[in-house]
């Protein structure tokens, strides 16, 4: 009897075939740092942070240990206390939601738009309503760039104008990326990123930054990193946190970022192959006029009845996919009781049945793609 045949399985993601682009560069750069003995605060963290502004334009970046540190010290920062409300998306991972618990304040969660799974202005109308009957202080907004697409900025930054609300950037997976002209880092009263390794631009470990053009705001983002530290490490101005990027990571991200451009280039034309091949199938994700996408995961939308049969198709073809995200946070545990925006969430409770995550990654070869588009073809036309 025939063995069935079980094809190799692809990575979701391959962190492997850059570590191998990287070379000899890469490994020296992190024996460098472990020969000086510099491992906290080393010159290649403010060499990152220059760097990267650079690569933005943003006025001041301030690293740290990772995203979800970058996100609470902003907050830290702007003052965020029992009695504000933070309006943020509910379609999104928990850590957006998760430092304005930490910080004794209340999320409000608004929908997202169907099409590009990123905050829907309208539903921050309903938001203020809710927020003002629940008794709160609307105070700010957290939007997240899901995916690697920016939002769409231009109108929720005139609602935070009109209401007086300071505007935080969740970019954890759209560093890279741009929204009509703008470079991601310069939008909002900060922008807030990871380097979690299977970000598009990731380190070996964990880490962030927080990018903004109010030097005051840095300055005390600054000191939060560092325990509340003022003129040295032992005179403490206010409370802080241990939230300091290692040496070590910022030597990787400094020989990634070299890479960086070429890379986004490459996960747009993956995109657009997938979209070609996929679009006849499956509702697949077009970018609005005047932004572009890091494309952090490709996620599409299929029938909810589909979903499980398309996952269990491709994983016997050896095609990994994934789930961002199988339940919205308005509807776990831990944030049930938190208020949504108006009546519900109506498109994020509909896309989190529909949504399912393609292999995406800058050295996924044409014969990758083929393989991985065809499964799809192939299921979802039966």
């Amino acid at each position: 009897m025939n063995k069935p045949f079980n094809p190799p399985a692809l990575p979701f993601i391959d962190l492997q075939a850059q570590r191998h682009r990287l070379g000899a560069a890469l490994e020296e750069a992190i024996l460098k740092v472990t020969r000086s003995g510099a491992y906290i605060l080393g010159p290649e963290v403010f060499e990152l942070e220059a760097q990267l502004a650079q690569f933005c334009g943003a006025g001041e970046v301030v690293t740290c240990a990772n995203g979800t540190d970058a996100l609470a010290m902003v907050l830290m920062a702007k003052g965020v206390k029992p009695g504000d409300g933070i309006f943020c998306p509910s379609f999104t991972f928990a850590a957006t939601a998760e430092v304005v618990a930490w910080l004794g304040a209340t999320p409000v969660f608004v929908d997202v738009d169907a099409e590009t799974f990123n905050l829907d202005t309208a539903s921050l109308h309903q938001a203020l309503r809710t927020a003002t009957e629940k008794g709160l202080t609307p105070r700010g907004i957290i939007s997240v760039d899901l995916f690697g697409q920016p939002a769409d900025y231009e109108p929720i930054e005139a609602f935070a104008a009109a209401h007086g609300l300071w505007l935080l950037s969740d970019a954890a997976q759209s560093f890279g990326a741009t929204y009509k002209g703008r470079r991601v880092g310069t939008i909002g009263t900060a922008t807030t990123t990871s380097f979690f390794p299977a970000k598009p631009l990731g380190c070996y470990g964990d880490g962030g930054a927080i990018f903004t053009d109010d030097a005051a705001l840095a300055d005390i983002l600054r000191s939060l990193r560092n325990h509340g530290a003022g003129s040295d490490r032992y005179d403490n101005i206010r409370i802080g946190m241990n939230g300091r990027l290692d040496t070590m990571q910022a030597a990787v991200l400094l020989q990634k970022l070299t890479i960086f451009e070429d890379e986004i280039v490459q996960r747009n034309l993956i995109a657009e192959r997938y979209n070609l091949a996929l679009n006849q199938v499956a509702i697949v994700p077009n970018l609005p006029p005047g932004v572009t996408s890091v494309w952090a995961q490709y996620t599409m939308r299929v029938a909810p009845d589909r979903r499980e049969a398309l996952a269990a198709h491709l994983k016997a073809a050896g095609i990994p996919t994934a789930i961002y995200y199988p339940i919205p946070l308005h509807r776990q545990k831990a944030y049930a009781h938190y208020p949504s925006a108006g009546n519900g969430l109506p498109a994020t409770e509909a896309i989190a049945r529909e949504v399912i995550s393609l292999p995406m990654h800058p050295y996924l070869d044409l014969q990758a793609q083929n393989h991985i588009t065809q499964a799809v073809v192939e299921c979802l036309s039966n």
